[in-house]
């Protein structure tokens, strides 16, 4: 039952803000959310559990950055996937993508791989770890051409998670909720030390009243020094 009202909702969902999903798309996303939620009795992975909150507040809203960016060529990340939000749903919807699901609990990432397994989503990798820690790798560090995170942090924080993974020339996208005027004046210092700049920003009302939501597009002009990240938990306790 819960599978059948999903997808009654997704579809409804993506037509209100004119995103246009195929319904092999649609059948692999409610696929997804059907063992986040029979996972979710033994694993915290999310709060959001009834059918049309999921797949607005999670699917839906995950999918608004489509409206701004082509996501489908380069290499990307989602930082603080969580239960791989919005990455899952960006994979899903560009099967031509690359894209990278990065979560500090490592009990997060094997479920979002066994669970791209089972349901045929082939364009993911997964990498368990602290985002500060992570991006000083040379593997991963200034190697994505965009990136996106969720929910994660305040956008000084986010910013210093986030933009040292980002090529130069290449795109960040912030997904967040409520007034984001405040949070943007109090990121302009990071914004500068980090070497991006805010692009472009977009407020959109998620359908059936269910709330605000603002994408906030940063682009990379110059190299991210060799000082940032912080070390692991700085910069939550010390915001650039």
């Amino acid at each position: 039952m819960f599978g059948v009202e999903l997808r009654e909702w997704l579809i409804k969902g993506c037509e209100a803000v004119s995103i246009t999903i195929s319904e092999e798309q649609v059948t692999k996303l409610v696929q997804y959310a059907e063992l986040v939620i029979e996972t979710n009795k033994a694993m915290n992975l999310t709060r959001i559990v009834e059918p049309k909150e999921f797949a607005i507040k999670h699917y839906v809203d995950s999918l608004l950055c489509t409206k701004v960016r082509d996501f489908s060529q380069g290499r990307g990340i989602d930082i603080g996937t969580g239960p791989g939000f919005p990455g899952i749903a960006l994979a899903v919807y560009y099967p031509s993508a690359k894209l990278t699901l990065l979560d500090s609990l490592e009990k997060r990432i094997k479920f979002i791989q066994n669970s791209c397994t089972q349901v045929g989503v082939d364009n993911t990798a997964g990498i368990h770890g602290r985002a500060e820690e992570i991006a000083k790798k040379s593997t991963y560090r200034q190697g994505f051409d965009w990136g996106i995170a969720r929910a994660v942090a305040g956008l000084p924080v986010l910013l210093e998670y986030c933009i040292p993974y980002i090529k130069q020339k290449g795109t960040f996208i912030a997904l967040k909720s409520g007034d984001i005027e405040a949070e943007l004046e109090a990121s302009k210092r990071s914004c500068e030390l980090l070497g991006a700049i805010v692009a472009e920003t977009y407020v959109y009302e998620l359908p059936f009243g269910m709330g605000q939501r603002s994408v906030i597009v940063y682009e990379k002009i110059h190299e991210t020094p060799n000082q940032y990240p912080r070390k692991a938990g700085t910069p939550s306790k010390q915001p650039l």
